[in-house]
């Protein structure tokens, strides 16, 4: 268990949602800050407050990391300043809910090189660092949608398996280093990230960000390598998923889909 006064973290997506609430409550254990996201002015905000909340200090960084030139900007800047990165929260992402064939293609690349690209490089970028310490962690958000195929937002579904499979194998890569690498795998959370999305889901089937942080680091502080924090219905779908034939939890995962967005 790593002792958290004093670590710099760098989190990513980190203006509202769950980025937020992995802010403020690396914050409330003393850390140091580095703020990533597309929006400055909000960044500023979010730093301001927690400066004046926990008296910690902060790195705000804008970056839009969907775009590989951006994510090298931001390693190169980070780096420059000779800042050390204890821990990687890797939050950003984008979710395209709609058909493959019907979503511009361009948006869809977008989606991979934000979910997935971008993701890849800062782990790379950061890691060896960690392990040359023997300290430091990973936390990368997947979601309940890779343990099954999502027909209507089947690149989503794709991006966010790859991160829990690359979550799990790299813990493994890097047993006995002394560095931590958790998935979390956590199903629909209310933030704006589904306030605009279809197919629509009700307030009350989606779980609170601050208490899906917080399992979440009580799941990093145990050293396990993959959580489904929140509801106990997200993690019995994501197990009983295993033992039914493929075909039919497409099907079934279509059908659901389908019939939400009638609503």
């Amino acid at each position: 268990m790593l002792h958290y006064k004093g670590l710099v973290v760098l989190v990513t997506g980190a203006s509202s949602g769950l980025g937020e609430a992995f802010a403020e409550q690396f914050a409330e254990r003393g850390c140091t800050l580095i703020l990533v996201a597309r929006s400055e002015e909000k960044l500023q905000m979010l730093a301001l407050r927690l400066q004046s909340k926990y008296g910690i200090d902060t790195v705000v960084l804008a970056a839009d990391l969907a775009q590989p030139m951006e994510v090298n900007r931001l390693v190169s800047e980070i780096k420059g300043r000779g800042i050390r990165v204890d821990l990687l929260v890797n939050n950003a992402g984008a979710g395209i809910f709609e058909r493959f064939l019907d979503a511009p293609l361009e948006e869809q690349q977008k989606e991979i090189a934000l979910n997935v690209s971008s993701l890849v490089a800062l782990s790379y970028a950061f890691l060896p660092d960690m392990v040359a310490r023997r300290k430091g962690g990973v936390i990368n958000l997947s979601s309940s949608a890779a343990f099954q195929p999502l027909p209507g937002a089947n690149i989503y579904a794709a991006t966010k398996s790859f991160v829990l499979l690359f979550s799990e194998a790299l813990s493994q890569e890097l047993d006995g280093t002394g560095v931590q690498v958790l998935a979390v795998c956590p199903g629909p959370v209310a933030t704006a990230f589904f306030a605009d999305k279809r197919p629509s889901i009700a307030q009350s089937k989606m779980d609170d960000p601050k208490q899906i942080v917080r399992e979440s680091l009580r799941a990093f502080d145990l050293g396990k390598r993959v959580v489904i924090p929140g509801k106990w219905m997200v993690r019995m779908t994501a197990f009983g998923v295993r033992f039914l034939p493929r075909t039919m939890v497409a099907r079934v995962a279509e059908k659901t889909a389908y019939q939400l967005n009638q609503r």
